[in-house]
């Protein structure tokens, strides 16, 4: 029966490697992340140039800076994730290895996730509020501040609870 268990509890460790797959496709995704961003940048050339730079210029802008933070959120999620559920990633001597790599564990990795969605939140808004004339409508404008102000809340609330915890250094 104990070899039985043993067998068992190696199955379920090994388990850990069917994350892989779901990691090398977040990878990917930055690739089709990097494809949207430089359409978006090669769309703002011509009006940087020939046109009166406006709020087109500064919502393609504030687009680009959007992107960014989607793929720095899912390279932090891609290490993170892979170090925590898969295996550590073996790279400690090289020079350009981040200093937060290793260190993050998984309350770290939802406070780092819900600071990234409430700062992807807040550019969204920040695009509807420089549109604000132009056919956003009231109703729509509405939602989003709720929505923005209850993502704010529920990372305060996060961040709270892991204090509380004492989960995290204060």
């Amino acid at each position: 029966m104990k070899q039985l268990e043993h067998l068992l509890e190696m199955f379920m460790f090994n388990a850990r490697w069917l994350l892989a797959p779901f990691y090398v496709g977040l990878i990917l995704s930055i690739g089709l992340l990097m494809v949207m961003f430089f359409k978006e940048f090669l769309h703002l050339v011509p009006i940087a140039i020939y046109e009166q730079p406006g709020p087109e210029m500064v919502l393609g802008i504030l687009s680009l800076i959007d992107l960014v933070l989607v793929a720095n959120l899912m390279l932090i999620i891609v290490f993170a994730g892979y170090e925590n559920f898969v295996s550590r990633i073996d790279v400690a001597n090289h020079e350009d290895r981040p200093d937060w790599m290793g260190k993050v564990g998984f309350t770290d990795l939802k406070i780092k996730l819900i600071g990234s969605i409430v700062a992807i939140s807040g550019i969204e808004l920040l695009k509807l509020f420089v549109n604000v004339g132009e056919g956003v409508g009231e109703q729509e404008l509405l939602w989003k501040v709720i929505i923005h102000a209850t993502l704010v809340i529920s990372g305060v609330l996060f961040a709270l609870m892991d204090r509380i915890g004492g989960k995290t250094p204060h």
